[in-house]
């Protein structure tokens, strides 16, 4: 790792005592001593290397001087910028560079040499048409260098080269169709499955070629695309198909397998249940007060509970009906049988046991959801807010060796931008 960074306020590495808040790391963290030149914008490769700098990866994020444009997805809003940008971008360093300009890459390729990975989203072609490709030029200077690469499609065969973005992938893979059901006909998933998916992709292959390269001493290029982690989400609906060779279709709540596994009405909230096996069938029955429904032929397992779906349905929402849902999902799960209350957002968020796992993390004004990946002694976590544009330019350009004349040469002629140019 070239240069030595510099902590944030309550970073373990800092000698400075560490500010009040949830969810803090604790340590500097599994991947301390990785630097990541993260060039991506929007969600897919943020959320990757907010993943890694969680867990203590250097992640250096140069924007170009019109800034990510999820700065832009609000409201709200906080000191100019969207939440869609300060959702994904914490514990990370910001510098805006004209990338288009000569002066530009050099400052690029300075910023390279020591760093483990670099991660960019350009379109298949910018980075070659730059004089910036991997295999012409990259792994050449930097043979140690970990390249990967976020597209839309790859940057071949017949839709290579082509802009991806979440919906438009999640039509195209077949997500789209499996959720909702008959009466809504295919629907987008809520979350930006893809896009977030694709980031939990890359930061696996980066973490594997990362280990690869302890052994032979080798960086490589990843080329990650959101096409293919959106078909690799395609379960169980995939498998169903290839063995049966019938078209999956959106269900809605109920799932395709299993039954009963649906949401259910009760006198307070909705709950949600997910009976694996007979087993939790025959408890969940004697819970409710309905014994006899596991005895019922038309319920006796799993494939016959498929086939009559219809009619235990009707039968538990009515025995469902006056319950109080919470008291009753917390006393099924509690005995073996899965079941949990629908909750919105902002009750989930506020749960004692969210707060328990430290799941939503707070510094200073920040506020988000914390890692959901737990170590014995390595703890990842917060370090420091959401950076704004260009916050930390002229600190990582001295780190990198430029001096002040240098870094306000760079500044004047417009290469390093301090402001956004909108």
């Amino acid at each position: 790792m070239d240069g030595t960074v510099t902590a944030a306020v309550g970073d373990p590495r800092s000698d400075e005592p560490g500010p009040a808040g949830k969810g803090l790391a604790k340590t500097p963290g599994a991947l301390a001593g990785i630097k990541i030149i993260d060039l991506t914008r929007v969600l897919g490769g943020p959320y990757c290397t907010m993943i890694l700098s969680d867990h203590g990866a250097d992640v250096i994020k140069i924007e170009p001087p019109q800034g990510d444009e999820v700065r832009d997805w609000g409201p709200p809003f906080h000191g100019g910028d969207a939440s869609y940008f300060i959702g994904v971008n914490r514990n990370k360093r910001a510098i805006a560079l004209d990338l288009g300009r000569p002066e530009g890459k050099a400052v690029l390729l300075r910023l390279l040499d020591g760093s483990d990975v670099l991660i960019e989203n350009f379109k298949p072609g910018a980075m070659e048409k730059w004089g910036l490709g991997y295999q012409d030029m990259l792994s050449q200077r930097f043979p140690g260098l970990i390249h990967c690469r976020v597209s839309g499609f790859g940057g071949d065969g017949p839709l290579g080269g082509l802009p991806g973005y979440d919906a438009i992938l999640q039509a195209m893979t077949g997500l789209m169709s499996v959720n909702g059901d008959a009466g809504t006909g295919p629907m987008r998933l809520g979350t930006a499955m893809v896009d977030m998916g694709t980031g939990l992709y890359s930061a696996i292959g980066i973490l594997m070629a990362l280990h690869e390269r302890a052994h032979s001493g080798r960086g490589q290029y990843l080329d990650m695309t959101l096409y293919d982690c959106g078909m690799a989400l395609l379960h169980p609906q995939a498998a169903n198909f290839f063995l049966n060779g019938k078209r999956p279709a959106g269900t809605g709540n109920p799932h395709p397998n299993l039954v009963p596994y649906d949401k259910y009405p009760t006198r307070t909230c909705e709950i949600f249940i997910a009976s694996g096996n007979n087993g939790q069938f025959r408890k969940l029955c004697a819970l409710i007060g309905r014994a006899e429904l596991a005895d019922d032929p038309r319920f006796a397992n799993n494939g016959e509970r498929n086939e009559n779906r219809v009619a235990l349905t009707l039968a538990l929402a009515a025995a469902f009906a006056d319950q109080d849902g919470e008291e009753l999902a917390l006393r099924l799960i509690r005995n073996g049988v899965p079941a949990g209350p629908v909750l919105p957002v902002d009750q989930a968020t506020a749960a004692p046991h969210t707060a328990h796992r430290e799941m939503v993390t707070e510094l200073d004004w920040y506020k988000g959801i914390g890692t959901p990946i737990k170590f014995s002694r390595t703890q990842g976590g917060t370090r420091r807010p959401p950076p704004r544009f260009a916050e930390h330019g002229t600190e990582i350009l001295t780190q990198h060796g430029y001096s002040e004349a240098e870094i306000a040469a760079l500044r004047q002629s417009g290469v390093l931008a301090v402001e956004r140019r909108l």
